[in-house]
């Protein structure tokens, strides 16, 4: 069993100095002092309790449980001499709040941030200087920009505040990058003039350069669309070809026009081969300045491609994009593995979902690839074109910005929809079974608290706008001055983009699962505890309509892809509620309008009822089903893209894809229990538990992670039920929805 100290390090837990500090405080105390035997017991039923948790417990909770212990044996003197002893010890440590944080993450001790960021290795210098930079933002975020009832909701898991370790920068959390913009117009990258390239692989290797330089400028994820490098196909073709012909030329030789044409296009798709490649392996291998790759998400969408020969063009980067992704990249042993990213989007189409279509290859490549690196997931234009209709009453498909976010629809000053060049401003979430819980199952007290959580999340979510205001564009000039999201001059603010719907503000929320059964003790694939899951959300969305005509900014519901928060919510959860079965139990709580993972439902059925709280959640929403290893077993997978395509706006299947480095072993890395009831990953050929030794990729709210998770995460990975049986029938054709 072990603690974990205010400084985030971990050290085993030792009753000795529970004994010690409550002895101390007994010594102090005049009258109503307790016995050896009476602190013996208060230091034994804390310790019982702490291994009750099944995790490492905060310094804080032990000393909250002391001193419930204390004055349960009447000591009132003690308590308060100990209350005390605490307060004035909290003085001395707010002197000064962030040495210690950051001489433990410069000694890598610190591990709330091991375990924050899947995609961080904490040892490396880069992540440390921005974790190092993040305790100080923090620290100054606390303690003066913002108010102190939002800090103290925050710290209590009433609500999350995002990213506040950027908070302190005029720095905002997501964009739908322009790319077309910048390639077909030219920008500047460090004050160097990039004009537009004149070949495809150029065209690759200034998006990476862009990517790198949005993600430096801003904190969370960001798309770009493969039908911007789409025209520059075309230009690569003329120029092969007029090389070509100046070889032939030269030569003095007669060569047939259809013998020209198909080595015009060998050479055209090894010149596609090699930009996509430049794509996939800068983005694995860059590093932004805030430690880690750029967190992107690359677009495969047909239809949006302008005539037929573009879209013959795209559909060779998507292929080429497809079987680069399925093959992976070498880990350092020069073994075949999945990366994290780039994430890929795959549009499910009329003319790539059934048998038959011209590019249903694609379909099928891509879930080989996703059977085997969880990557593509899947938007179904069908569904979207529905659920995302602008003020002209206009369906549009387009990509979120990163995992999830997304932008709600638009139409600029002349009349024509806009996605690329937007961009999210930040997030606020409510942890809505804290809501459920306060209500104590009394409906019309959990209305009440929402109201006043609403408010709360409102002011919040101001804050992020109003230190966003006033930025000037010369902050990020890469984002502001040369394309990404505008055009503005130097000198000029970003506040008209901050109003009209042109970017957005995020509610988001958490464990609707647990606060419906809070509340009626009824789970969300039961009809009445769906119903009232539904009203949930739509009082959610009726408040973000109410501040969207109340101030002219485009409020929008986000289903939080909690990672470390849903360990934060947990612990906070346990503190002020206790254990509560089917609540509290876990030391995570559910992601958004997901169902427990834990829930025995089967694929299907899943995304069905799912697809009707993705419609409610419009500023981002994923779904998802659990299966095992498909890659013998691609019909199946197709049946559920197929299901995806005609039932739900935007899905993804979970596979494993994991690598022991000392035996070679290739599967599934499993999750135990250590001699302290700490969960490790174990390979479950060699026994070999060194992470530093293993490659473990696992979907981890929307993204794949790679660098391991905090203990919540784990558990929640780990006790993750199978949606789709493996079992297919002797002819391949028919694949079993049953839950394994």
């Amino acid at each position: 069993m072990r603690i974990i100290k205010r400084n985030g390090s971990e050290e085993p837990f030792d009753i000795e100095k529970i004994s010690n500090a409550v002895r101390k405080a007994n010594n102090a105390t005049e009258h109503g002092k307790i016995t050896d035997e009476q602190i013996k017991d208060i230091s034994g039923y804390v310790e019982y309790k702490c291994s009750k948790l099944d995790r490492a417990v905060s310094v804080e909770e032990i000393q909250d449980m002391v001193e419930e212990q204390i004055m349960a044996k009447g000591a009132f003197q003690l308590a308060r001499n100990y209350v005390r002893y605490r307060y004035n010890r909290s003085l001395i440590r707010s002197s000064n709040t962030t040495d210690n944080k950051i001489l433990s993450l410069i000694e890598c001790n610190n591990e709330e941030a091991k375990q924050e960021n899947s995609n961080k290795n904490p040892t490396v210098n880069s992540v440390q200087r921005d974790y190092m930079a993040g305790e100080v933002s923090k620290d100054l975020t606390r303690r003066i920009l913002l108010p102190q009832d939002i800090v103290e909701a925050h710290e209590k898991g009433i609500i999350h505040f995002h990213d506040a370790d950027y908070f302190a920068q005029h720095m905002h959390n997501c964009d739908l990058v322009n790319l077309e913009d910048m390639l077909q117009n030219g920008t500047v990258i460090s004050e160097t003039l990039i004009e537009k390239p004149h070949s495809f692989s150029t065209a690759c290797n200034i998006a990476t350069q862009i990517i790198a330089q949005v993600a430096s400028n801003q904190y969370g994820g960001q798309s770009i669309s493969l039908t911007h490098l789409a025209p520059f196909v075309q230009i690569s073709r003329e120029k092969i070809k007029r090389e070509f012909m100046a070889e032939i030329e030269m030569m003095g030789t007669d060569i047939p026009q259809e013998t020209i044409d198909n080595i015009v296009e060998e050479r055209l798709k090894k010149e596609i081969t090699k930009g996509v490649q430049t794509i996939q392996y800068q983005v694995v291998t860059l590093l932004t300045t805030n430690g880690q790759a750029p967190f992107v998400t690359v677009f495969m969408y047909l239809n949006e491609a302008k005539d037929e020969r573009e879209k013959k063009d795209l559909a060779m980067i998507i292929e080429e994009t497809l079987r680069q992704r399925c093959t992976g990249v070498k880990n350092e042993a020069g073994v075949w593995i999945t990366p994290a990213f780039p994430k890929l989007i795959y549009v499910l189409e009329e003319d790539n979902i059934h048998e038959g279509d011209p590019y249903y290859y694609l379909t099928e490549l891509a879930a080989k690839c996703t059977a085997k690196r969880m990557v593509p997931d899947y938007i179904s234009e069908k569904v979207m074109l529905r659920n995302k209709i602008d003020k002209n009453g206009d369906g549009h498909c387009y990509t979120c910005m990163g995992c999830r976010s997304f932008l709600t629809p638009y139409v600029d000053e002349n009349g024509k929809p806009k996605y690329y060049g937007r961009f999210n401003q930040g997030v606020v979430t409510v942890n809505l079974v804290d809501i459920g819980l306060s209500a104590n199952k009394n409906l019309a007290d959990f209305w009440k608290i929402f109201d006043e959580r609403m408010e709360l999340c409102h002011r919040a979510l101001r804050c992020r706008h109003e230190r966003l205001k006033g930025t000037l564009s010369d902050a990020a000039p890469i984002l502001w001055q040369y394309g990404a999201i505008s055009r503005l001059k130097k000198g000029e603010t970003i506040d008209k983009l901050l109003y009209g719907g042109y970017s957005t503000l995020s509610l988001g929320y958490a464990g609707l699962w647990e606060c419906v059964y809070s509340l009626i003790e009824k789970k969300l694939t039961d009809e009445e505890g769906k119903q009232l899951g539904l009203e949930i959300m739509k009082k959610l969305n009726e408040y973000c309509a109410k501040w969207k005509a109340e101030e002219n900014i485009d409020y929008s519901i986000y289903g939080t892809p909690l990672e470390s928060t849903t360990y934060k919510f947990a612990k906070c959860l346990q503190k002020r509620f206790g254990i509560i079965k089917g609540i509290t139990d876990r030391n995570y709580i559910t992601n958004s309008y997901h169902v427990h993972v834990t829930e025995k439902i089967s694929a299907f059925d899943k995304l069905k009822l799912e697809s009707e709280f993705q419609t409610l959640s419009p500023g981002g929403a994923i779904s998802y089903v659990e299966v095992p290893d498909m890659q013998q077993n691609i019909p199946a997978v197709m049946q559920v893209i197929k299901f995806i395509y005609d039932n739900i706006m935007y899905a993804e299947l979970n596979t494993k894809s994991d690598f022991c480095q000392v035996c070679g072993y290739n599967g599934e890395i499993q999750i135990v229990k250590d001699d302290n009831g700490k969960l490790i990953w174990k390979c479950p050929n060699c026994g070999n538990t060194d992470q530093n030794k293993m490659n473990v990729a696992r979907r981890t709210c929307g993204y794949i992670g790679t660098q391991f998770w905090n203990q919540g995460r784990t558990q929640e990975i780990k006790e993750r039920v199978l949606h789709l049986s493996n079992s297919v029938l002797a002819d391949k054709q028919t694949v079993s929805s049953e839950v394994v």
